[in-house]
């Protein structure tokens, strides 16, 4: 836990459908039960993203649920959650996403000195063939470390 940081949740299926261009550390509006179900990891964000209205970044698509041990003054899981961003990070996420090809993916979220961040990605899609090439560098690099191993061990 380097620097205070704790991984809550990582999307590692947008490390493989997307290239990651660059990534921004969001803070997150959250209610009080929705902050204690995230620190008990009740969070889903496979098919998650983030868009930018009227000035304002919105996670879209993702869920934390309920808090179990809370009365009838419980959140709406699916409700969408504000990104908390300087402006001038939203005017250069704007120009980027504006751009052909471009979208804001939740990368990973994670707790930083007690409050819930997120890392957003400005990502690319990748087509078939870069996944197939992903899977490859993947398999070559795991057979490599093998080798490597097995030569240190005798």
């Amino acid at each position: 836990m380097a620097d205070g940081k704790k991984i809550i949740a990582e999307n590692r299926k947008a490390r493989f459908d997307y290239f990651i261009e660059e990534t921004y550390e969001c803070g997150i509006a959250l209610e009080g039960t929705e902050v204690k179900s995230v620190k008990n990891g009740n969070i889903s964000f496979p098919d998650s993203f983030a868009e930018i209205t009227n000035g304002e970044v919105w996670v879209k698509n993702f869920h934390i649920s309920e808090y179990a041990y809370s009365s009838i003054f419980n959140h709406n899981p699916d409700r969408p959650k504000k990104l908390l961003l300087h402006k001038e990070e939203i005017k250069r996420l704007t120009r980027k996403v504006e751009e052909k090809g471009y979208t804001l993916i939740p990368i990973e979220f994670y707790l930083k000195n007690g409050r819930v961040k997120v890392m957003l990605g400005v990502c690319k899609g990748k087509k078939q063939f870069d996944k197939r090439a992903t899977i490859k560098d993947r398999d070559l690099n795991r057979e490599l470390q093998r080798e490597f191993s097995n030569k240190l061990k005798g």
